[in-house]
């Protein structure tokens, strides 16, 4: 049984754990399960991930950033994702499509109908059944990280992580059947326990 969810959020808020959790109460139900994340999950996406994030490269222009991004999106859909899907997998992906739309678009204020329309060319036009989600305040989601561990992005200032997070909410009220937006400040355990309660009432409803 095939399903598809993409994990969003601000820097900070908690995405990689709550796939781990996710990964684990699924592969326990007996699930296949595939876990990723971008821009990595295959060695060019890894490539690019250094290069894009790496602080080295702070003369790197939005654009380029943009196009590093879709670039390894569509590595990892063609090499990963849609042969995970077609063996009947569970795909967590850490960040997909809407990441390029939130930063690039809302974030950069780059044109959104190009980079829609280079999403829809890298990944032929594959989206998640299901987006999760994890909204939280900006300044509490960047002290998570230790400021020296801030990679190029999350050096940004604080107006442009807020106008990403502003841009997730217009992505996510635009279309809420797909997305799903939870309080990425609860404990990590209350929101496993919300998280996978609608996973597996997707599951079921696919079933």
């Amino acid at each position: 049984m095939s399903l598809f969810i993409s994990f969003e959020g601000p820097d900070g808020s908690g995405k990689t754990t709550q796939i781990l959790l996710l990964r684990a109460a699924l592969e326990e139900r007996g699930l296949h399960v595939l876990a990723t994340r971008e821009p990595g999950g295959t060695r060019i996406g890894n490539a690019v991930r250094t290069l894009v994030l790496s602080p080295e490269y702070a003369e790197m222009s939005q654009r380029t950033e943009a196009l590093l991004y879709v670039a390894a999106r569509a590595q990892i859909v063609y090499e990963v994702i849609l042969p995970a899907l077609a063996e009947g997998a569970v795909v967590l992906c850490d960040r997909y499509g809407d990441s390029t739309l939130a930063y690039q678009g809302y974030g950069h204020a780059l044109p959104l109908d190009d980079l829609r329309a280079m999403n829809a060319f890298a990944t032929g036009g594959l989206q998640p059944d299901m987006t999760l989600y994890l909204d939280i305040n900006v300044a509490a989601g960047l002290s998570r990280i230790p400021a020296s561990e801030h990679d190029r992005l999350e050096a940004n200032t604080l107006a442009f992580h807020e106008a990403v997070r502003a841009g997730y909410h217009v992505l996510a009220q635009a279309d809420p059947v797909r997305w799903l937006i939870l309080d990425g400040a609860q404990p990590i355990a209350t929101l496993h326990t919300q998280i996978l309660a609608r996973v597996l009432q997707a599951l079921a409803a696919h079933a």
